[in-house]
């Protein structure tokens, strides 16, 4: 094929503004905007996120830009609209196992009713319960059942007083405690001086008395046991009486207040006879006391205790839903996704109970979608683990941390673990996606669904012209001016340079977002009405000088002539080469020279940058292609008996690539040859 000559206007495409088919962005902001040059991509996820099966979980390839996190987002508020809101998620206390409180779904709203409603409960005991325990006709009840008990226990100890008596002792009691004191023929207490002038006799026979007289007391003490037990327990039962319509009542309004169609209907009614048992357990723990301040501060105390033991712990409050969630992870840590249980520091001990349970994205997200980076997850250890540990059973225990504050913690919680049905979106790079599926094979079961976004597309007029809806919607968004079908048009311009190739558009549209706004602040600056052409090109402009400093740099170190390039002239095995400098936020085009010698010899083709190791393999593998293309030309004739050399010059930061293949040929065949190659190339 001969070769032609390129004209510069050939090299760059030039789109024309006329047939985009409008004048500005603001004919276009009404135009909904899909999903530009991924057809692929939005095909795949639509299909996972509808997908109900357990496993089915996304897993989006694409680079860092290209819209695949915002896409997919909007693609999971599309899915999730179609779900329904699901239940809230309550933590309970378990009055027989502390240590282990209940899970608890009730459907999306009913977990503040039935907090608000147990708030009102405590509230209502608090205030009520004392009252009835000190109204008339209870008071007038237990005085007859403490009249009964004191008639019969004055009855018995007016017998045990009557024996004292006839043994010379006098009894009183003393605190609880019974006391007796002997006494003398004058009915006075015996002084110590008067009971050891008592004759041994006398002494013998008071002792025997005094042993009668204990016995008596141990046989008194022990008839008014059950006497006691009686009383207690009948005024036990009438403060039960007294208290039980109360607290039914109370009751009846929590379970009226709740719909009647609740999943664990049977769990609640369990739970909520458990706190009615507890409340009529501990009915003095609502009368105030005749004893300390000490004494009525702990029973103060011990009631507060109860109370907040009845109440709810709404860990997922999902009321202002109209759908399924959608949870985007952006700091995922081991208490922020799997939830966390606060401890509280209490001397040398941490304490935690029921209400220190948090949830988590994953507890939070149950019924929806959670999105998360790859490259978070893996960049703290243990989370990626602890991940998949639940996706494969698809069960979540939040598990206490008590060991992060270095003290013992006075009770392990427990929280009873809860199924969880969430859709995991994962966001990761080419690279991290199949480093990842290398190193676990369990990553292809668990996400079964992968979303491939592409860096570029082909150009088509509907490309065109979605792009061009982009920017209109990215001016809406972000307040801009209208742009002009002139500024657009550029723009697209500025896609197809991105991606190196006149019929492709880069699909990394996020650079077309920052182009926008740094190129309306300039319309903005010269008070324009719409973004023109112009300031397109200028932000480019401006965009290059912010970032061009090592290219300016490189050019100096030649015209200062630190770096040698014979641009004019013809010179044997010399020939200057064009290399591209990519810095990440910027790349730019830089000549060096190659320079080649070849002279006889056994050691065949030397690449210099690869014995000193500042080759990368791609340049390695071109260099020995050469080698073979110069064996196969001339090896046919005689055995080849060449040694040569090939370097970059004056090259000290690395090689890669083998688009310099067709320059260094020209360099070892010069040298090989004799014949100069021109400079000026």
């Amino acid at each position: 094929m001969p070769a032609t000559a390129l004209a510069p206007s050939q090299l760059r495409l030039t789109i024309d503004p006329a047939g985009l088919g409008f004048a500005s962005t603001a004919e276009l902001q009404d135009l909904p905007l899909p999903w530009i040059g991924q057809e692929r991509a939005e095909a795949a996820a639509r299909f996972g996120l509808a997908m109900e099966q357990p496993d089915y979980n996304l897993f989006v390839l694409g680079e860092v830009g290209s819209g695949r996190a915002s896409l997919l987002h909007q693609a999971m508020q599309q899915a999730a609209a179609l779900r329904p809101v699901p239940p809230d998620l309550c933590y309970l206390h378990d009055f027989d196992t502390p240590e282990r409180p209940r899970a608890l779904r009730l459907p999306a709203g009913q977990g503040r009713v039935l907090r608000q409603g147990m708030e009102q409960l405590t509230r209502t005991l608090q205030s009520d319960v004392p009252k009835r325990l000190d109204g008339a006709d209870f008071r007038a009840e237990s005085e007859r059942i403490e009249k009964t008990y004191q008639a019969q226990e004055s009855q018995a100890f007016a017998t045990l007083d009557a024996l004292a008596e006839t043994l010379h002792f006098r009894l009183s009691r003393d605190g609880g405690h019974m006391v007796f004191t002997l006494i003398g023929p004058k009915g006075h207490p015996l002084t110590e001086a008067d009971a050891h002038a008592l004759t041994r006799e006398r002494r013998a026979e008071i002792d025997t008395a005094e042993q009668k007289l204990r016995a008596e007391i141990a046989r008194f003490l022990d008839a008014m046991r059950p006497l006691e037990r009686q009383r207690d327990e009948a005024l036990e039962q009438l403060r039960r009486q007294v208290v039980k319509p109360l607290l039914d009542h109370a009751l009846q309004d929590v379970r009226n207040s709740l719909r009647k169609q609740i999943k664990d209907t049977v769990k609640l009614g369990q739970w909520l006879e458990q706190v009615r048992q507890q409340v009529l357990d501990h009915l003095d723990l609502f009368v105030p006391g005749e004893s300390g301040e000490s004494r009525e501060g702990e029973r103060k105390d011990q009631l507060d205790e109860l109370l907040a033991q009845c109440h709810v712990n709404l860990a997922v409050d999902n009321a202002a839903l109209s759908s399924a969630p959608v949870i985007i992870e952006d700091n995922p840590q081991f208490r922020s996704l799997f939830g966390s249980i606060e401890y509280q520091a209490d001397a040398d001990m941490v304490l935690a109970d029921f209400s220190s349970i948090h949830a988590g994205s994953l507890l939070k997200a149950h019924g929806g979608f959670l999105m998360l980076h790859l490259r978070d997850l893996l960049g703290n250890e243990g989370l990626w683990e602890r991940l998949r540990r639940f996706l494969r059973s698809s069960r979540l225990q939040i598990e206490e941390g008590g060991s992060a504050h270095g003290t013992l913690a006075a009770v392990a919680l427990q929280p009873e673990a809860v199924d969880v049905q969430v859709k995991l979106v994962l966001i990761g790079s080419v690279e991290e996606y199949y480093a990842l599926q290398e190193g676990d094979p369990e990553v292809a079961r668990r996400f079964r669904v992968k979303v491939d976004f592409v860096e570029a597309f082909s150009a088509t007029p509907q490309t065109r012209q979605t792009t061009a809806v982009f920017v209109a919607h990215t001016g809406k968004k972000r307040g801009l001016p209208h742009f002009s079908a002139a500024a657009v048009a550029r723009m697209l311009e500025q896609t197809h340079r991105e991606a190196d190739d006149q019929a492709r558009q880069s699909a990394l549209f996020a650079h077309t977002e920052a182009l926008a706004i740094e190129s309306a602040a300039l319309c903005r600056a010269r008070a324009g009405d719409w973004v023109e052409a112009a300031d397109i090109d200028a932000a480019l402009q401006a965009r290059t000088l912010r970032h061009n400093y090592p290219e300016q740099r490189l050019h100096e170190t030649i015209t200062d002539g630190e770096r040698l390039l014979a641009l004019r002239g013809w010179h044997v095995g010399q020939i200057n080469a064009l290399t591209q400098i990519d810095l990440g936020d910027y790349r730019f085009g830089f000549p060096v020279r190659i320079t080649a010698r070849a002279f006889a010899g056994h050691e065949g083709l030397l690449n210099i940058e690869r014995e000193v190791e500042m080759s990368g393999p791609i340049h390695d593998k071109g260099v020995l292609i050469l080698h073979s293309y110069l064996m196969a030309l001339f090896g046919h004739i005689a055995p080849l008996a060449l040694n040569a050399s090939i370097v970059f010059e004056q090259e000290y930061s690395g090689v890669e690539g083998d688009s310099a293949s067709c320059a260094e040929l020209y360099a070892l065949l010069s040298s090989l040859s004799g014949l100069p190659l021109a400079q000026g190339i």
